[in-house]
């Protein structure tokens, strides 16, 4: 199976069932989701469908004030919730390495965390935070920590970092297990040169592990930020974005407009928006990791 020039056809034929599948999960819907923000369609108002240009684009960043901050807060969300896995991760990662009694076990429950289905983490950790008779509280009240129960998913001052905490709890494991695995693949002659050298801990940290390591961490934190920047599930089951907007991400306001005000066209729109904002910092991160290899 050869064109004229004596090219073979065959590897581009096999590839053809993946690209056809690749195209129906992923182009095809990111196609529709461009064509329905490039309409008017609101369920609610069917006499209205139709085509309306741009303007849900022009109205999300000309008019819409909700979408500016829900922005910064998705900013918020992302930052902290990766600076806390990333630097959690990196110690339970570097103390899973070491030599001790039933380390494997531990390998094995470090892991629960991650495959807890979403819904389930988050109905646990309302629970948790419950200012009634969560344990949280609880535990708080009988270390003398604080003197009353705590509302902390109804307050806009402690909600937020609530629900960082449960996607924290939720994503260290991921990390832990990824950064495991490159630190493994360290040859011990780099550690015994090292120490040869007369280096101490910190520095074969810092001068053999953390470069070793450095790649992994780099995808693996890349790869964190795109799934908790379009991350829905933690916030819309533990405070629905509430109280008032005060866990109001991006995602979350796209799934309220959509499916909570079936506006479709516009929740499209947004979402297009979040996708060209993570493809950007994808292009950058990249372009980093590049400029690290070379």
């Amino acid at each position: 199976m050869r064109i004229n020039n004596g090219v073979n056809r065959y590897p581009y034929f096999l590839l053809l069932p993946l690209i056809l599948i690749l195209g129906a999960i992923i182009f095809y819907p990111i196609g529709y989701a461009i064509f329905l923000s490039l309409n008017n369609y609101v369920l609610t108002r069917p006499h209205e469908i139709g085509f309306s240009g741009l303007s849900n684009y022009i109205k999300i960043f000309a008019e819409d004030k909700v979408f500016w901050r829900a922005l910064v807060r998705t900013g918020r969300w992302v930052f902290w919730t990766i600076s806390l896995e990333l630097l959690l991760g990196l110690v339970t990662a570097w103390l899973l390495n070491q030599e001790f009694r039933g380390r494997n076990i531990i390998r094995s429950v470090i892991l629960i965390p991650w495959i807890f289905p979403s819904v389930l983490t988050g109905l646990i950790w309302v629970w948790m935070f419950d200012d009634s008779y969560g344990v949280i509280n609880d535990i708080l009240f009988k270390l003398h920590l604080i003197s009353d129960f705590i509302p902390w998913l109804s307050q806009s001052s402690t909600v937020l970092y609530s629900v960082i905490i449960a996607q924290v709890w939720h994503g260290i494991p991921f990390f832990a297990i990824m950064i495991l695995a490159a630190m493994q693949g360290i040859p011990e002659e780099l550690y015994e040169a090292a120490r040869i050298d007369g280096s101490n801990k910190w520095q074969e940290f810092w001068y053999v592990t953390w470069p070793a390591i450095l790649p992994t961490t780099m995808i693996v934190t890349l790869l964190r930020t795109i799934w908790t920047a379009s991350y829905v599930e933690h916030i819309q089951i533990m405070t629905g974005g509430g109280p008032g907007e005060s866990t109001l991400t991006l995602p979350v306001y796209i799934f309220r407009r959509a499916y909570s005000y079936l506006d479709f066209g516009y929740g499209a729109a947004l979402s297009i928006v979040l996708i060209i904002m993570l493809s950007g910092l994808v292009w950058v991160y990249l372009r980093m990791i590049r400029s690290h290899k070379e």
